[in-house]
């Protein structure tokens, strides 16, 4: 697209130059003449180089690394899911939290479970607590035997303030309410209300979505770009301007036979929640920095088989060049060969000259180049 948009400014320019030819003398003209001792030449009047925008620079040495695009989905972070267990058997009476997608906070109150063992021990504990005050015989240590049946609450998840209102309301309820040790997403329930659940049975999963991983999609022929690639830039289609930089934790070591795709994977920070698993998202990889001749991205004339550019030779004339292109970054070429360094390259304006170099020369301007 934007190279026929160049040719139709070219139009415009060729037709300004062509209604101002007609008034000069025809032996200066205002076409672009070809240059002689070159095929490869074309020369522009002085008015068709301020009406093309055509500028120039030094060819220069810099530093420049490939920059890889690879498409990716954000998913969970599989290391940031929690189980929220019973650590007892019983039923289950009440479910503080139903819906998959509902938000806990550390410290929520879960579920309250009838557990007849739960029961049998709490009643324990508070027997123990009054033989403490009753008995003083040095031959019964009613310390430890406190300390033992405390132990034991302690064991099925009862926390240290439930057992201090256990001791301080001598409560003879039934019920036992159990809490949050993590804070999330419910991604799943595993029980209902009146089901019975086993010791360490899952009531429900968490999933703290502070952390995400960019799942990218990698081709064979990519492999040897991400190799050691500690870091990647991580964009995503539906927040604009939002650009992350993640940690690459894995590269799966096995390649799909069927689709020759590998999977990396990428953790990025989601501290404000920003992120929802499922968005689509970009991951960008840069290589190892190089030292080497580069020019703009719009200097170079490409197709799938060639790359030309076009140097200043003299006083508005100019040549076509073959180029060897290496890596890409951003709005940089890396060029291999075909220029040195010092060369006059022009920047801005080479589709416009290429263009009418085609059109003056036909056939013989493609020689060597497909377009």
């Amino acid at each position: 697209m934007k190279k026929y948009l160049h040719i139709g400014l070219l139009a415009m320019v060729l037709a300004a130059c062509n209604g101002s030819a007609k008034k000069e003398d025809s032996m200066a003209g205002m076409d672009m003449t070809m240059g002689q001792m070159n095929p490869d030449a074309i020369m522009l009047t002085e008015q068709q180089m301020l009406l093309s925008n055509i500028q120039v620079d030094t060819v220069r040495r810099g530093v420049i690394s490939d920059r890889t695009i690879l498409t990716a989905t954000l998913n969970i972070d599989q290391t940031k899911i929690n189980t929220i267990p019973s650590r007892v058997m019983g039923r289950i009476e009440k479910l503080y939290f139903k819906n998959p997608g509902d938000y806990i906070h550390k410290g929520d109150r879960v579920m309250d479970i009838y557990s007849e063992e739960l029961n049998n021990d709490k009643q324990e504990y508070l027997l123990a607590l009054e033989k403490k005050d009753k008995i003083s015989s040095p031959l019964i240590d009613i310390e430890q035997i406190v300390e033992s049946a405390k132990n034991k609450l302690l064991l099925w998840g009862l926390s240290e303030s439930q057992i201090r209102e256990l001791e301080r309301t001598k409560s003879r309820s039934v019920e036992t309410g159990f809490y949050s040790s993590y804070s999330g997403y419910i991604t799943s329930l595993e029980t209902r209300e009146g089901e019975y659940i086993p010791e360490g049975g899952t009531v429900l999963r968490l999933a703290d979505l502070s952390t995400l991983w960019a799942e990218a999609q990698v081709y064979s022929s990519q492999m040897s770009v991400i190799n050691d690639v500690k870091t990647a830039t991580v964009q995503f289609p539906d927040v604009p301007n939002l650009e992350i930089k993640g940690t690459v934790q894995f590269v799966n070591p096995e390649l799909s036979e069927q689709t020759r795709i590998n999977l990396m994977r990428v953790t990025i920070s989601n501290r404000d929640n920003r992120l929802k698993p499922g968005m689509p998202a970009y991951v960008f990889i840069k290589s190892k920095e190089t030292t080497s001749l580069v020019l703009p991205s719009d200097a170079v004339i490409r197709n799938a088989d060639n790359a030309v550019v076009w140097v200043q030779t003299g006083k508005r004339m100019f040549e076509r060049r073959m180029v060897e292109i290496g890596r890409q970054d951003d709005d940089r070429v890396q060029i291999l060969s075909g220029i040195k360094e010092g060369d006059l390259v022009v920047t801005s304006g080479a589709y416009l000259i290429n263009s009418e170099s085609i059109f003056k020369k036909g056939g013989s301007a493609m020689e060597g180049m497909k377009m």
